[in-house]
């Protein structure tokens, strides 16, 4: 498979911190992944290691097939790269910024940044500074966009948008990612807003890859049981692998990881027998991605 960027083994620290630990996972090329993690996972810190803007302790991550410590202009007009809170020159209008940005990108594409301005209806006559934060991260976007780069890093592009602004924003990357086939990794807390670019998902917990799919896979395979006991049914031991197990009266609840009908009914079977009924109801990502964490925190002993 070709990958435009790839971890390997990578940890990063920061002083006596470590913050990732043997990171590795993959960034197909025109695959839209997201990475996804609670606050403290490390998500920023391996965007910024892809981009050289944080060293590696150890390990390696390739971006374009070359080495992230070695990347030079050669390789980030390749490269796009947005992240919430990123400094831009405030001072500057919006079109003096992008006058700036031009001559540093030989293949920068005027079209295709005049079909952007227009999406964004960026008011070329304001500075950055008396713009909002969601046209802020629109400028931003479109100097990232405009010169066409094949790889694209978002960090917290949602961040403190409003929902018709989220809209907007998500709706022009699907159809830039379909229509340019850029390959996108896009770090978020909005996970519902992600729910509608990303086809692969990574998961860091505590500064390591809790998991790496594709994110139709992942959903298929999660299901929300629910089962029917009888009333005079005592608390039964549940199968291993099953999580956030609760009861409720005479209904049993669980999280079926792996899910299969003729498994599941199986092990009701060995595991809750007597079971009236059960249903097996699909997940949203976000209520896998929740039941992933917790399983995670469990794991490590918080």
């Amino acid at each position: 498979m070709d990958n435009v960027l790839e971890f390997d083994n990578a940890s990063c620290r920061y002083g006596s911190n470590r913050v990732l630990t043997g990171v590795s996972f993959r960034v197909p090329r025109g695959s839209v992944t997201a990475l996804l993690g609670p606050n403290g996972a490390g998500k920023s810190t391996a965007m910024r290691a892809a981009v050289n803007l944080h060293s590696t302790s150890s390990g390696e991550v390739r971006v374009l097939d070359t080495p992230s410590r070695k990347l030079g202009p050669a390789q980030f007009r390749r490269i796009g790269y947005v992240a919430d809170g990123m400094d831009l020159p405030l001072w500057m209008t919006v079109d003096h910024f992008l006058a700036w940005c031009r001559p540093l990108y030989p293949q920068w594409d005027t079209a295709l940044e005049e079909k952007l301005r227009a999406e964004f209806q960026l008011p070329g006559s304001r500075k950055l500074s008396d713009l909002s934060r969601g046209q802020r991260m629109k400028a931003a976007l479109l100097s990232s966009l405009a010169y066409r780069p094949e790889l694209v890093l978002l960090d917290e592009p949602f961040s403190g948008l409003d929902p018709v602004v989220r809209d907007e924003f998500i709706s022009g990357l699907l159809e830039l990612a379909g229509n340019e086939g850029w390959s996108l990794l896009i770090s978020s807390h909005d996970i519902e807003e992600v729910e509608k670019l990303a086809d692969r998902v990574v998961v860091l917990n505590h500064g390591r890859v809790k998991l790496e799919e594709s994110a139709g896979e992942l959903i298929a395979r999660h299901r929300l049981v629910e089962v029917l006991m009888p009333g005079d049914a005592p608390f039964p031991a549940l199968a291993s692998g099953w999580t956030g197990i609760s009861a409720s009266g005479r209904i049993v609840r669980f999280i079926e990881p792996h899910f299969d009908r003729a498994g599941l009914d199986k092990k009701i079977a060995q595991f809750l027998p007597g079971a009236v009924s059960h249903t097996a109801a699909a997940m949203p990502l976000r209520d896998v991605f929740v039941a992933l964490v917790k399983a995670g925190k469990a794991d490590a002993g918080d």
